[in-house]
């Protein structure tokens, strides 16, 4: 496969993607020009919100191209769409992507994950290894969570997953109703069945992540039920636990809290250290929340409700 390569000022970087798009390219990627020189700057914005500004100075835009689609045609029809000068941008160039088993080299990105004393989560490619396998039956009382994330979030690797999986494995009381809100691929929801958890409900947005989360349970073994917000029945939880970012759990503050039942433990992750006092305030009108631990600079905060 072939990349084509073009460059473009900030103003230009977003019209010149959708147009490239819209010319037939598989994928746009934007980079800073000037990466790795001293005029190189960050460019991010907090997790959870957009970036002031949604580009470089001076950028670097590569497009993947289709086999046999011819390069020329492509930037002279995504300029035209974009309107802008060919002359001004400065031409093309490509630039060959070379040939690579793409699902085992992202698999390869992630193995087994020990947590706490006795979870772990296997990838499902890790499934006939005999020493993983060996690994995780070494306790009397090991967890083995076998994964397969598709295209949810959630493979364990994640500081805020292992949170709340630690978490779950050290306070989570013993037949606990459980909601996991935002469950991605269904780590959560899987581990706080395995842990000894009670009718336990998974939701999330996406409905890609509400499949991967019924599929994984499936595969493990584990009565749950994984549906989009708008199915969930009226009701409370023993336990509710949300790892999803800052911006969306404070906005979510007054459901997640509402369906925490009385004397329930409310467990919330996504949360930077910076944000952990903005986020415990969202919740203060119904519980008070804290600092459970804190790894890699973000927290898992914790709060039982009245």
């Amino acid at each position: 496969m072939r990349e084509l390569v073009l460059h473009c000022l900030e103003a230009q970087a977003e019209a010149l993607s959708d147009a490239l798009l819209e010319a037939g390219v598989l994928s746009v990627s934007v980079e800073d020009a000037d990466l790795g020189t001293e005029a190189e700057r960050p460019l991010f914005g907090e997790p959870g919100t957009e970036p002031d500004v949604q580009a470089w100075d001076r950028n670097r835009v590569v497009a993947l191209l289709p086999d046999g689609a011819d390069p020329a045609q492509v930037y002279e029809q995504a300029t035209a769409e974009a309107g802008l000068d060919p002359i001004e941008l400065g031409g093309w160039s490509l630039r060959d992507v070379p040939d690579a088993d793409w699902v085992r080299l992202t698999q390869s990105q992630f193995g087994p994950i020990h947590i706490g004393e006795r979870i772990w989560i296997v990838p499902s490619w890790h499934r006939d290894d005999h020493a993983v396998s060996a690994a995780a039956t070494q306790a009397d009382d090991a967890i083995h969570i076998e994964l397969d994330p598709g295209l949810a979030f959630g493979t364990g690797s994640h500081p805020t997953t292992h949170l709340c999986l630690a978490w779950l494995e050290t306070e989570l009381p013993a037949g606990a109703t459980v909601l996991d809100y935002g469950c991605g691929s269904g780590i959560l929801a899987i581990a706080a069945r395995k842990l000894g958890a009670g009718p336990t409900d998974a939701v999330d947005i996406d409905p890609q992540a509400v499949q991967a989360t019924a599929d994984n349970a499936r595969v493990n073994q584990v009565q749950l039920q994984a549906l989009l917000p708008d199915g969930l029945a009226e009701g409370t939880y023993q336990v509710v636990v949300a790892n999803i970012l800052s911006n969306p759990l404070k906005v979510l503050a007054p459901m997640l809290a509402g369906r925490v039942a009385p004397g329930g433990k409310l467990v919330l992750s996504g949360v930077l250290e910076r944000q952990a006092e903005e986020v415990a305030a969202a919740y203060a009108p119904w519980l008070t929340m804290s600092v459970w631990q804190s790894r890699d600079g973000w927290v898992c905060l914790h709060g039982q409700k009245s």
